[in-house]
């Protein structure tokens, strides 16, 4: 029997394999045993005919591509990178990538490439909640734990369908309900999380901020703020209590499309909780003021002391198995390593660290400005930003006028190989070895099942080889991961909240690390949190009588991404349909249409068709079109958060017209 860990979501369940079947592990904290379905057939998205097997070069992208050996692919990377100026090159990682591969890209691109272009596309969905934990704690620290819901007396899930993208936490969720926990999901949708849910509150999109902020504003006014723990471990109170006696609840309330009923069902279950949780992901993150979002609901915890306490705390959810390892590897270009920016001390202790004396003192470009930065190469691996980028017909414009594309992946099949000069094999899960990160700090092990295919390399291993190519192979000769953890395991010393060094690399697939258990309070210089005024400034892109619904996204429960692995003949998953598109009835019946109807979507940027399910699980004037279609991102907007550079997927308006011939020909 062999254990090892799930590469799909970020809940990281622990696995079993024997004779060719794929278990849940029983002894695995996060998951007891439990699988959905994605992990169960993980197995077979090994050996699909969509492989990508052997590395393939074309000079143009108007060139069809031939088969090249590794060898020479090396090194025209090598030849393109030495040829280019350093501020030209950039790496597009992925929250796929282990922490070993996370490690040896960044130390490469950074420390002796000299570039700082080193982005990860969790930008695209975790990047506003790093940068609200860091202004408001101190750090980039999650400081919840999914077991915590067992001590909690309320979670309050926002912008969270747990029951879709997070579907073995979701089974903890209702198992903690039955000893219990009450749940509350506010969302535009009623999603299956919410029909499961003790209070649903239909929120308006984008008014997340008015809501949380309408907490916040009663709890000062109402004095059900802990005054001790404001007194002595909280800045800016003052601030915040003034600036919210200008603040009119009648007005946020009416932003919110909440009755005054609604609000106070729930504000009355939230003052007789003594334990809270508050979670949540993608609906809360995407957006134009996703930090912000994030600050407001991190506000409501530090007023109530709410926090470093078990069954309590601002939990962020990520989405990707290794979102937060590459976080902590230092994979955002806004950050070096471990914890640590671009200021001076990082740098000379990152350098002293790496013997290197390249690493540029001005942050990186994020993956959400990489297209825009007219590089001159570009290294993507495990991720498809041609798919999942926003505003996608000026996404295919810009990285065609790239001269250099190399793309690192398993399968052949990614939106992004058309644009690409280059695609290199690399291992998938299953056949690599490494560790990752899950949503709640804990480290594991992915395990080796089965052999290498044909000409699969693991990525570290592929980074490597462009390494010792430069001319860097003193610093860059790892035999193994474990020879990469372990170097990674001494630069966390650099910094002094990580105590990954305390992991045992060798006991990780039996025994998974917590790391971050002994922080007991904030990691701010003054070891205060920090509160922040934060207001709804309505800056995501409006309605108009041409466009008169606001597009949401989100995921399905069967399907992962763009559907790689997951939308296949021998894995394909029947749960829901890959590409439809939900509306109010009243809003379909003012406009003529029905159930089953093809129609054709529209915004400022593109054009999609798609399928009509008219349900009134959704408001009206609003509309939802899962990502599993490939196509969704003609439509959204490129509008970004100004911190975190986050884009604002769910707020993108279009209009909707029946399929007439026109349009089929």
């Amino acid at each position: 029997m062999i254990r090892s860990v799930c590469g799909y979501c970020g809940v990281g369940c622990g696995l079993e394999y024997s004779a060719e079947s794929l278990i849940g592990n029983i002894t695995y904290p996060t998951n007891e045993g439990s699988v959905c379905s994605k992990g169960a057939s993980e197995l077979i998205s090994i050996q699909t005919s969509t492989r990508l097997l052997r590395p393939h070069y074309r000079k143009s992208i108007k060139e069809e591509y031939r088969i090249e050996s590794w060898e020479k692919s090396i090194e025209i990377i090598a030849q393109k990178i030495n040829e280019a100026p350093k501020k030209k090159v950039g790496f597009y990682l992925s929250g796929q990538l282990l922490t070993e591969d996370y490690y040896v890209a960044n130390k490469l691109a950074k420390g002796f490439i000299g570039t700082n272009n080193v982005d990860t596309n969790s930008r695209t969905c975790m990047s506003s909640s790093v940068v609200a934990y860091k202004k408001s704690l101190g750090a980039d620290y999650v400081p919840v734990r999914m077991n915590d819901i067992f001590k909690s007396d309320l979670l309050i899930l926002v912008g969270a369908n747990t029951d879709e993208a997070h579907v073995v936490f979701h089974n903890q969720i209702k198992k903690a309900k039955k000893e219990g926990l009450k749940v509350v999901v506010i969302d535009p949708r009623y999603t299956d999380t919410a029909k499961s849910a003790d209070v649903y509150l239909p929120i308006k999109a984008g008014s997340d901020i008015d809501l949380f902020n309408l907490i916040s504003k009663r709890l000062i006014d109402e004095e059900l703020y802990d005054k001790e723990f404001v007194k002595n471990h909280i800045n800016n109170f003052e601030l915040l209590k003034n600036k919210f006696k200008r603040a009119a609840l009648t007005k946020m309330l009416k932003r919110t499309g909440l009755s005054s009923t609604e609000f106070e069902e729930f504000f009355d279950l939230y003052k007789r909780s003594k334990n809270i949780i508050t979670a949540w992901t993608m609906g809360v993150n995407q957006s134009v003021q996703g930090v912000d979002k994030n600050l407001a609901i991190i506000n409501t915890h530090l007023l109530t002391g709410r926090i470093f306490k078990e069954g309590n705390g601002p939990f962020s959810l990520t989405g990707q198995p290794n979102a937060m390892g590459g976080r902590e590897v230092g994979s955002f270009s806004n950050m070096l390593g471990v914890g640590l920016g671009f200021d001076e001390r990082s740098i000379k202790a990152v350098s002293s660290f790496w013997k290197t004396n390249k690493i540029s003192k001005k942050e990186g470009v994020s993956a959400t400005q990489m297209l825009d930065a007219k590089l001159d190469v570009l290294i993507i691996c495990h991720t498809d930003p041609v798919y999942h980028l926003p505003n996608r017909n000026r996404v295919e414009r810009l990285i065609s006028e790239i001269p250099f594309v190399v793309e690192i992946n398993a399968y052949e099949n990614s939106e992004t190989s058309k644009f690409a000069h280059m695609k290199l094999p690399a291992t998938p899960w299953g056949e690599k070895e490494g560790t990752q990160t899950n949503l709640d700090r804990t480290i594991t092990k992915q395990v080796k099942l089965t052999r290498h295919s044909i000409d699969a390399k693991h990525d570290w291993e592929i980074f490597q080889l462009i390494a010792q190519k430069l001319g860097f192979k003193e610093f860059f000769n790892f035999k193994n991961s474990k020879e990469i953890f372990t170097e990674y395991q001494e630069m966390t010393k650099l910094n002094s909240y990580m105590d990954i060094a305390e992991a045992n690399y060798d006991e990780l697939s039996m025994i998974p690390y917590v790391w971050g258990e002994k922080i007991d309070n904030f990691l701010t210089p003054d070891k205060k949190g920090n509160l922040h005024f934060v207001e709804n400034r309505l800056l995501s892109e409006k309605t108009s009588l041409k466009y008169p619904f606001i597009l949401l996204t989100g995921r399905t429960r069967d399907q992962w991404h763009s559907g790689t692995k997951t939308n296949l003949p021998t894995t394909l998953l029947k749960h829901k349909e890959l590409n439809f598109c939900e509306m109010n009835p009243l809003d379909a019946q003012a406009l003529g249409l029905k159930s089953g109807d093809d129609v054709v979507v529209s915004s400022k940027r593109g054009s999609l068709k798609t399928k009509l399910q008219i349900t009134s699980d959704i408001r009206e004037k609003m509309i939802f079109i899962p990502i599993s279609n490939r196509e969704i991102n003609y439509l959204t907007n490129d509008l970004l958060d100004r911190e975190s550079l986050q884009p604002d997927y769910n707020h993108s308006a279009v209009y909707i017209d029946k399929v007439y011939e026109l349009y089929k020909n």
